[in-house]
């Protein structure tokens, strides 16, 4: 994903007076009284999120060594992504593909996806991307050599892959699309800035997401939302309500952090407002009209005071090492709870 560089910064204030007129009849005792405190939020319970099964698969995908489109390591993980997917009985495809790289080379591209009740009327999208940097041009050494990911690919995917194998062995009457997006994570390196336009330079990334958009079948089952993961899995991750999830789907994004906060999770799940991102969920929205908001590790650097991804972002520090139990068990029960209260 990239931080959207078209970003400006719009500070409203609006001062709202609100005046309540109580009106009586002098043969009423009692002035008629209106209760203007909110109804409390009645979540129902779901089932258990097994942290330790979705930290062995990411440990797992990171085992295949860097996912990078092209190359045998890449294949073999996608394969067992098929093969899990299949485990847990999901109506399960592939989209094959050619997409051009922001060097102008050509990329196969293989978008998974997995579908749990394909017939239930109401539909759920979930996703994350499964592949990796190919280099790391955030790092002070060896930046050319691709970057492991395991927050930066793999958190999403396993935290998703442990939802499929909750739902599949218990009851839920909704149909749940799950999509790991290819080709997200080889957009322009920092280095070449200048080189490209603003937007082009922000359409480098994501294109497995750009490609599954502009080639949805007529007769594909549009889901009524859709929840992105990405880098899910860090200690002390802060996801706040980013801006493009705000404006286009901003009812779901509200109410996955109050249950986040309500699952005892707020801080993780923060109130803070931050700049759009160009990510998964960028195109989905725009292209496909998917409502989709991001669960995104995006916080305020306390040396820089801007919004960045976590110090290990794009590096070779994005390893096993930084995988944190606690942060995914957040994210995927708060996820796993809202789907059994849809």
């Amino acid at each position: 994903m990239q931080q959207n560089l078209n970003f400006i910064t719009k500070t409203i204030i609006l001062f709202f007076g609100v005046t309540i007129f109580s009106c009586s009849n002098q043969n009423t005792e009692k002035d008629n009284v209106i209760n203007l405190k909110p109804k409390k939020e009645v979540w129902n319970a779901g089932p258990n999120f097994n942290v330790d099964s979705a930290y062995s698969f990411i440990e797992k995908q990171v085992l295949f060594g860097p996912r990078i489109p092209n190359t045998a390591k890449h294949t073999a993980c996608g394969d067992w992504l098929v093969k899990k997917l299949n485990s847990y009985q999901l109506k399960t495809s592939e989209q094959i593909g050619e997409v051009t790289a922001f060097n102008m080379s050509k990329l196969p591209l293989r978008n998974i996806s997995g579908i749990h009740n394909p017939n239930a009327n109401k539909k759920v999208l979930l996703c994350a991307h499964w592949d990796t940097r190919p280099f790391a041009d955030r790092d002070s050494v060896n930046k050319n050599k691709p970057i492991l990911g395991a927050n930066d690919g793999a958190s999403g995917v396993g935290v998703l892959l442990e939802i499929a194998r909750v739902i599949s062995k218990d009851s839920l009457d909704i149909c749940v699309e799950f999509i790991f997006f290819d080709v997200e994570d080889y957009g322009a390196p920092q280095q070449t800035n200048g080189f490209f336009d603003l937007q082009s330079m922000n359409d480098t990334w994501c294109l497995g997401s750009q490609y599954w958009s502009y080639n949805l079948k007529p007769d594909y089952k549009r889901p009524n939302f859709g929840i992105l993961l990405d880098m899910v899995g860090a200690e002390n991750a802060v996801f706040p309500k980013e801006e493009i999830s705000r404006r286009f789907a901003g009812f779901h994004l509200n109410k996955v952090w109050k249950l986040g906060e309500h699952l005892g999770y707020g801080k993780h799940f923060q109130k803070k407002i931050a700049p759009p991102l160009t990510d998964d969920h960028t195109y989905i929205n725009q292209i496909a009209k998917i409502p989709v908001i991001d669960i995104i590790h995006y916080d305020i650097r306390p040396y820089t005071g801007r919004f960045d991804f976590g110090h290990f972002h794009h590096t070779h520090a994005d390893n096993m090492e930084i995988i944190h139990k606690p942060t995914l068990k957040a994210v995927g029960q708060t996820v796993l709870n809202y789907l059994y209260n849809q």
